[in-house]
């Protein structure tokens, strides 16, 4: 004689919400159409925030990064790929690079190239002739040598940044210093 099995819902006293009328275990999973299976409550999740501790966590250390330093406060993190470089850049709240940075390269300006996709925060650009460019995430980022920068607001700015080291200019096809034309 074939045994007999019995086939024990998760909870018996959770209710289920069919066509807006909450119904015992049994009667949801009778009423659903053939193949849907009625949502129980405790599959129903709330969705998370992420809290500042949290999205510190979530900057854990870049795998395949070749490079890891900090310069000037800035936490940087690269490696190859191709003839280029991936990079991480994370500046803190109230980094500026004419205070933080600018000591350490001895240029009045920054003279890099930027280009990249700004992944958290928000940067100020501001070029010598008085133009600023403001980038808040997620936006896509590209600034020509001869700048400064400061972060604004009490998030880091976390910037993903493609380079070709002497070369990002060209490569990009950007002019090599703000202009207006």
């Amino acid at each position: 004689m074939a045994k007999k099995t019995t086939r024990k819902s998760a909870s018996k006293t959770a209710a289920r919400k069919v066509a807006g009328r909450k119904v015992g275990a049994k009667k949801a999973a009778r009423k659903a159409p053939k193949g849907i299976r009625p949502i129980t409550l405790s599959a129903i999740r709330p969705i998370r925030r992420s809290k500042p501790a949290e999205r510190s966590a979530a900057l854990a250390a870049v795998g395949g990064a070749e490079i890891r330093r900090d310069i000037g406060g800035v936490r940087l993190e690269a490696g190859r790929a191709g003839s280029g470089r991936v990079k991480r850049m994370v500046y803190p709240p109230g980094y500026k690079w004419s205070t933080d940075t600018k000591p350490h390269v001895g240029t009045e300006y920054c003279m890099h190239a930027h280009v990249g996709f700004l992944v958290q925060g928000r940067i100020d650009v501001l070029y010598p002739d008085g133009c600023i460019e403001v980038f808040e995430a997620p936006h896509i980022v590209a600034v020509v040598p001869g700048h400064d920068g400061h972060v604004v607001g009490k998030e880091p700015a976390v910037l993903i940044e493609f380079d070709f080291e002497g070369e990002t200019i060209s490569k990009f096809g950007m002019p090599d210093a703000h202009r207006h034309e």
